[in-house]
């Protein structure tokens, strides 16, 4: 008990005295997280969408694919990863591995079935009142579309946060892309893992500490949309 005692009085000291590799840490972690949530949003509300509003071929079998890898093993997607940018893989000649690019694309690849599946969901579960009515207006395919999204986009929303808390908690990836590189590739995750390992719990349990902050954070935003978008609901029913 004293060790977790001292462990979590170091950690506080840590973070009150702005220790320049605690808060370098944190921002590379977020803005890796951020940038990879980004790209998965980017393409997968529009995929989500396209097959939420279309009846393409093997659209059945995309979805189940996807809904699949929305469970995907971060460590299969990093020793994937980690075969096609070795020096031997296919993009070997790109030198991205052990760099931040590479971190990125294993959590936008771990992000992107979620925003995806997600959205679709969000999209489907709309009114189908709420579609024929834009059409009995005149509305275009295109402002149709963006109606039905308009009214999933508390889905859309709690779909993003779902699939930040995935890649900002995540360790395997990362670890295997990225190294682990002091000043370089080292996010959170992976500083609780090595310093664990050393028996060194202050900036483990810091970065322990802020990251469960994050998280909390992120699901107490995540309620708070779900909450606005029932209430929202039920008054449009009664209207």
């Amino acid at each position: 008990m004293d060790v977790i005692a001292q462990g979590f009085r170091q950690a506080f000291l840590l973070m009150a005295s702005l220790d320049p590799e605690l808060y370098g840490i944190i921002l590379l972690s977020l803005k890796v997280s951020g940038l990879a949530l980004a790209i998965a949003t980017v393409l997968g509300l529009p995929l989500g969408a396209l097959l939420a509003l279309r009846r393409l071929p093997l659209r059945s079998l995309i979805i189940s694919v996807m809904n699949t890898f929305m469970g995907l093993p971060p460590v299969v997607v990093g020793l994937f990863l980690y075969i096609l940018l070795s020096r031997s893989g296919p993009l070997g000649f790109l030198g991205l591995l052990y760099t931040p690019a590479a971190m990125v694309t294993a959590q936008a690849i771990l992000a992107f079935p979620i925003v995806f599946s997600l959205s679709l969901a969000a999209i489907v579960g709309v009114d189908p009142a709420i579609r024929l009515a834009a059409r009995a207006l005149g509305a275009t395919p295109w402002q149709e579309t963006l109606t039905l999204i308009s009214e999933a986009r508390y889905g859309i929303v709690a779909a993003v946060i779902a699939a930040f808390g995935r890649v900002s908690a995540e360790v395997g990836a990362v670890l295997m892309v990225g190294g682990n590189i002091a000043h370089y590739t080292r996010v959170m995750t992976t500083t609780i893992a090595m310093e664990t390992d050393k028996g060194e719990f202050a900036l483990a349990t810091a970065l322990g500490i802020i990251l469960l902050a994050i998280s909390l954070g992120v699901n107490v935003l995540l309620r708070q949309v779900q909450r606005r978008g029932g209430v929202e609901a039920r008054f449009s029913a009664w209207d």
